[in-house]
């Protein structure tokens, strides 16, 4: 009976069935072989998947080091594809692209000819030529997004706008683009700040982060940053780790249970508080490496003393960081009705601009000074009286900087009902919005964070118990909520 679910279905069919994250590569590099043929490079591949099949959740040959065979490597490529256990998907490492035919030949050679279940595919010509590979919801495709090789940022972090990297910009096409369930993101490990990033904007999608073992990454950093609130939504391929180990399967199963073990941390079993999904506990820490968050006595605006000062203003040359953060707010948005957003001056103009340009949505943003000359405007940026607006602002302490960038959008002839902040300090802030009619929506509280960093050991325990005395909610020790 043929397989009729998507290709994503099955992924997390096995992924749960296996309880693995863990892709085994089947890269037969010639270094790794007795003999550099065509044969042994499939003895290789095939005494690696019966050691290894029942601890993955896929197999990833790379066709590079088949091909290289010619006609015989083909032939021995479907026959390793062929060796992989029903049930394990199989993606092809063969970063295929093309057009219109060229597209649909490459997609049948890979899915009819060679058997894989799913494969990586360069995005630059476009929408279109993903779709042949797109056509049967079987069959997946990986859109190369972030990779892990140094010289990746070379195009894909290139701004296309202020704030926005390109592959951030993919990243919101491909969610797009995942109509049948079967288009994912590769996203390397290397660069967690990327996953994270990649993963508030594309919260669904799955993503194939390559790059821990031999290329340096991070796996338990990756797993945090690009997990899903579910558990799932990862593969983490690894090749020359398994591959070069005295005991393949041995490593295998080690492999399996680290990963595992960063999920748990990941979801907030192990000090993570589990408030925090993946993706926003990696944005909290890099906040706090950036230096936007420090600690001691200070003076906010509002006149209140303070045992933290939180700087966002740092992110203006953080664009990476500020793509993060400005990917957080989506979630938030997608819920709320209006025309246009409106920045408050002046931290949260980046971070606007930022969400506009990954949103492709308008902004306006109310002047702290009027101008005497020009045109006297209240309001800077294109609108039309009447519309509804939604104040985003970088944090909410008492709410009274959100008082005043509201009358002057009242004046100009937009109405507010909602204002959306990366951070509330907890001063007041939501309730005196809620009894002037107004929403407060927060990706973080300063609760959550002091809990998470606290619990995460990067805040001392007295700088954790001084912010948590400021706040009014006693010293919770540990720093998790219960």
């Amino acid at each position: 009976m043929q397989n009729t679910l998507s290709f994503f279905s099955r992924l997390t069919k096995r992924a749960l069935s296996a309880d693995s994250l863990l892709c085994v590569g089947l890269d037969p590099h010639p270094d790794f072989l007795h003999r550099s043929t065509a044969g042994e490079a499939g003895d290789f591949c095939l005494r690696l998947i019966e050691a290894t099949a029942d601890l993955a959740c896929a197999f990833k040959p790379n066709s590079a080091f088949f091909e290289v065979y010619g006609a015989e490597g083909w032939t021995v490529l479907r026959e390793v594809i062929a060796a992989v256990p029903e049930g394990i998907p199989v993606i092809l490492d063969a970063k295929r692209g093309d057009i219109a035919s060229t597209a649909q030949a490459y997609a049948r050679a890979v899915f009819e000819e060679l058997g894989a279940d799913a494969v990586t595919v360069s995005p630059y010509l476009g929408g279109d030529s993903l779709q042949p590979f797109l056509t049967d919801p079987r069959y997946g495709v990986f859109l190369l997004c972030k990779t892990s090789n140094p010289g990746a940022a070379d195009l894909q972090a290139l701004s296309i706008g202020q704030g926005e990297p390109l592959y951030l910009r993919l990243a919101h096409l491909a969610s797009i683009w995942n109509v049948s369930d079967n288009l994912g993101l590769v996203v390397g490990a290397t660069d967690p700040a990327a996953l994270a990033a990649v993963r508030a904007v594309a919260p669904d999608l799955w993503l194939l982060a390559p790059g821990v073992g031999a290329q340096g990454g991070d796996l338990e950093a990756a797993v945090r940053a690009g997990l899903r609130a579910d558990g799932l939504g990862m593969v983490l391929p690894v090749s020359r780790g398994i591959a070069r180990a005295k005991d393949p399967r041995a490593e295998a199963a080690r492999l399996r249970e680290v990963i595992n073990r960063a999920r748990q941390m990941a979801k907030g079993d192990v000090g993570v508080h589990p408030g925090l999904s993946p993706s926003l506990a990696a944005l909290a820490d890099d906040l706090l490496e950036a230096g936007c968050v420090r600690f001691g006595e200070f003076t906010l605006k509002s006149g209140l003393k303070s045992p933290i000062y939180i700087d966002l203003r740092i992110l203006t040359s953080r664009p990476d960081l500020l793509a993060h953060v400005a990917a957080a707010y989506i979630p938030l948005l997608k819920g709320l009705k209006y025309d246009r957003l409106a920045a408050l001056p002046y931290a949260a103009l980046p971070i606007a601009t930022a969400i506009s340009l990954q949103t492709g949505q308008s902004m306006v943003y109310p002047r702290k000074e009027v101008k005497d000359y020009g045109t006297q405007a209240v309001v800077e940026g294109g609108f039309e009286q009447g519309e509804t607006v939604v104040l985003i602002d970088d944090l909410a302490t008492t709410g009274g900087s959100k008082f005043e960038a509201v009358e002057r959008l009242r004046k100009a002839g937009l109405e507010v009902r909602d204002v959306v902040v990366l951070i509330d300090r907890m001063g007041g802030a939501a309730q005196a919005l809620a009894e002037a009619g107004y929403n407060l929506y927060t990706v973080f509280t300063l609760a959550e964070l002091i809990d998470h960093w606290a619990g995460t050991s990067q805040v001392s325990v007295e700088d954790a118990a001084e912010v948590r005395r400021y706040l009014g909610i006693g010293d919770r020790g540990s720093g998790i909520i219960e």
